[in-house]
């Protein structure tokens, strides 16, 4: 199994946000889907230890990650964030930001090319690129680390349908030709249906449902 929450609790602001949510993620294309304030969000953040638990625990491949170092974890565990937040500089210096951050030297062309941007994107400034190819670049930033998972929140919220079906046949193609595991966020079932192979729904901060997307996205 990928990820397990046992029992976990996580409150903010006094405010609870997850209440005693027991779950599975396994390898592969899974997602956590429900509606906006649910919780999501939330969940996935756990998974990266950009937050952690008031109770109950987290694991990742059996073990707690509280064990683990975060930076460390969050070089094997990469999160896209739902909006764009590109540094300065051109989208070559994005993408090699973590490697550089690492002491690495790096070329961007490989990452680029699994998140379906061609080299020549490598020059460009990024805050003139529409917001689909920015978010591809995020995409190809997370993939610079090579990291075993990647935690997608809600990646295509922000987009029109064309660049929402190009980043899914980025995803689909990631999803089908690697061995990166994707854990997406989605309000989305439909978009749940095409990229998931095992699905969490959340309501409300407490999981509702999970199992095989065929059984549990029904109609």
């Amino acid at each position: 199994m990928l990820f397990e929450l046992d029992d976990v609790t996580y409150s903010r602001g006094g405010e609870v946000v997850l209440r005693d949510v027991s779950a599975r993620l396994p390898v592969g294309a899974s997602c956590v889907a429900g509606p906006s304030g649910s919780g999501k969000s939330t969940l996935l953040r756990l998974l990266d230890r950009l937050a952690d638990p008031d109770s109950g625990r987290v694991l990742y491949e059996g073990h707690d990650v509280r064990e683990r170092d975060p930076l460390e974890l969050r070089r094997e565990v990469g999160l896209v964030p739902q909006l764009p937040a590109l540094v300065e500089g051109t989208v070559a210096d994005n993408v090699a930001y973590g490697p550089r951050l690492a002491g690495h030297s790096f070329d961007p062309r490989s990452s680029l090319k699994l998140a379906g941007l061609d080299a020549e994107f490598a020059d460009r400034d990024p805050a003139r690129l529409s917001v689909g190819e920015q978010q591809r670049v995020m995409l190809a930033r997370a993939l610079a680390l090579e990291p075993r998972v990647l935690l997608l929140d809600e990646p295509t919220s922000a987009l029109d349908e064309g660049a929402r079906d190009a980043v899914e046949a980025t995803l689909l193609d990631l999803r089908d030709n690697t061995s990166i595991s994707i854990v997406l966020v989605t309000h989305d079932t439909e978009q749940a249906k095409r990229l998931a192979d095992y699905v969490v729904r959340i309501d409300a901060g407490r999981v509702t449902e999970q199992g095989p997307a065929e059984e549990v996205l029904v109609g």
